[in-house]
């Protein structure tokens, strides 16, 4: 068995840490190299690289988890690889094949095995895949050459606190335009959000929900995570809007709750003017997993959720347990969810 790092499992963050190999391959001349392994923690790339003044680069998060039996497993890969070849491709980007990328994605975790937190520790070993437009370019186009890479750290829960009560605010910005980037993983979706998440963290609240950016009535996204709501009459609603970027996490949720809780699952339009209609609000993300959402402020009016927003629903803590559950493998999940390294 691997001697795992010397690190306190139970104290990590969702924070950067310095891990033994990554993964790289190049895409040049029309083809994809082999790939290899490698150490090191910088790339070196062209200055004119469309990745730097374009934006033209894309990513994926993921996360390996170890089994009570000690097996270090991967939850829904090829998910993950078919969100990562629809990035590309509306972005003009040379496609790294499928298969590849969940072996590629399987080598690197191997490789970094001693970093994969052992099981009951509450953390996880995160796992990047990125895509980048590299090589000599000035003009406005899809670039000569690409890099995929993936590189992998041990992290803990995204919000401090893990699953406790989070509160939020409907910011006035955007992350994306309608009918924009909005639906696939591309990094100017997150730097539209650095402001407002920061107006929100300076106001006292965890983070900013973003309303649709047609009319601004309508719940999109929270933070960086989709959301869902529970109504009373147990029924599971997440919005529904070619502006939000499908989470696997939050599909799996869906099937979940229909299947396993007997839930009435619907995706539509949320209304913010409707957020009263909800015992339980979630935000929900391979990052985050399940965040309980406690509260969300609009123009000045709170709506507060379970436990007057100072508790986790019951609905949230089942979702949430079943998720992880079949992640680590306590709970059989539907074939294919989970696979072996």
């Amino acid at each position: 068995m691997t001697q795992k790092a010397d690190i306190k499992w139970s104290e990590l963050r969702f924070s950067y840490i310095e891990c033994d190999y990554r993964f790289i391959s190049v895409y040049k001349d029309g083809k994809w190299d082999e790939g290899e392994l490698s150490q090191g923690h910088h790339i070196s790339i062209h200055q004119g690289s469309t990745s730097i003044h374009y934006g033209q680069q894309c990513f994926e998060g993921m996360k390996a988890y170890t089994t009570k039996e000690g097996k270090i497993v991967l939850f829904r890969p090829d998910r993950n690889a078919a969100r990562i070849r629809n990035s590309c491709e509306n972005l003009l980007m040379a496609v790294y094949p499928e298969e590849k990328f969940i072996e590629a994605v399987k080598k690197v975790v191997k490789a970094n095995e001693r970093f994969v937190p052992p099981y009951g520790s509450g953390a996880s070993l995160y796992i990047r895949p990125y895509m980048i437009g590299v090589g000599e370019n000035v003009g406005v186009r899809p670039a000569p050459e690409y890099i995929f890479g993936i590189f992998v750290t041990p992290v803990g829960p995204y919000f401090k606190g893990g699953l406790t009560p989070c509160h939020f605010v409907t910011s006035k910005y955007d992350r994306a335009a309608p009918r924009g980037t909005g639906g696939i993983k591309v990094g100017g979706n997150y730097a539209a959000s650095l402001l407002a998440h920061k107006e929100a963290v300076d106001a006292g609240f965890a983070d900013c929900i973003y309303l649709d950016p047609a009319t601004h009535t309508n719940i999109e996204e929270v933070g960086a995570a989709n959301f869902f709501g529970i109504t009373p009459d147990n029924t599971f609603i997440t919005p529904k809007s070619p502006s939000i970027l499908p989470s696997i996490t939050k599909y799996s949720l869906m099937h979940i709750a229909e299947n396993s809780l007997g839930m009435k699952v619907v995706e539509k339009e949320i209304p913010v003017s409707s957020l009263d209609q909800f015992s339980e609000a979630g935000a929900c993300g391979t990052a985050a997993v399940i965040t309980p959402v406690g509260s969300i402020t609009h123009e000045g009016k709170k709506y507060a959720f379970y436990g007057e927003g100072n508790e986790v629903g019951p609905v949230t803590k089942k979702l949430y347990e079943t998720l992880t559950s079949i992640q680590c493998g306590d709970l059989k999940g539907p074939d294919g969810w989970v696979v072996e390294i």
